[in-house]
């Protein structure tokens, strides 16, 4: 991998389901939650977005969990290899659309639920803020925006723990030193989280009250955000 340059792109499309499970944890536990969440936010009729949609499986599993509703999905991708993926593998399913767009150009419908499973980590901090105020906008009142996303330590020494933790956890999943340090190499100034509360604070700049924390392992954290 190249220093500071990784992308979702090229060779990774194919293996990224593969190589995501074994770099996020509780990755599929996450999936499951924000499918028996989408319960109550999601009836007939209702829109549902996720942002940054990579290989469609996330949409894929809240569509199997609401056979008997109406529900319209559409993922949004940036990478034009991950969209064909997506779309091949979502070929049976008529009320998903996956689109190749840029998140902050593609004009939003109202909708009741809008998805960003590890994705806003990847834009850039200055446009953050204009993403979060869009979302809330687009959503319809008591409408959910599902935020997942890799967080930093509170101050510099739970940030040492949480870096410590999370290579213990890789090497746990049987990655190399070499693979953990060219990985680090790639994402750097391309994965850039915030802490708990810097996520917090731009829900709340956006709009957003009633916010909850749904999940947490280590340093990757679920929130939950009701207009």
């Amino acid at each position: 991998m190249k220093n500071a340059n990784w992308k979702f792109s090229g060779e990774i499309v194919r293996e990224f389901d593969n190589h995501i499970l074994s770099s996020v944890p509780l990755y599929e536990q996450g999936h499951h939650l924000i499918s028996n969440l989408s319960d109550f936010f999601l009836s007939d009729n209702s829109l549902c977005y996720e942002l940054g949609c990579s290989t469609g499986s996330l949409l894929k599993n809240i569509a199997d969990h609401n056979p008997n509703k109406k529900i319209k999905f559409i993922g949004l991708e940036i990478e034009q290899d991950m969209v064909e993926f997506a779309k091949n593998k979502l070929e049976g399913y008529q009320n998903i659309e996956i689109v190749c767009d840029d998140i902050l150009n593609f004009e939003f419908e109202k909708s009741d639920m809008i998805i960003s499973y590890y994705t806003i980590q990847f834009i850039k901090p200055r446009i953050r803020q204009q993403l979060f105020d869009k979302i809330y906008e687009s959503l319809n009142w008591g409408g959910a925006f599902i935020l997942f996303e890799k967080v930093r330590g509170a101050d510099a020494r739970f940030q040492d723990i949480l870096t410590a933790l999370y290579t213990d956890f890789k090497l746990d999943q049987g990655f190399t030193k070499e693979e953990i340090l060219d990985k680090t190499r790639s994402l750097k100034g391309v994965l850039e989280p915030f802490s708990s509360q810097g996520n917090i604070d731009l829900l709340q700049r956006a709009g957003f009250k009633d916010i909850m924390s749904i999940m947490k392992y280590i340093c990757f954290e679920g929130f939950l955000a009701i207009k």
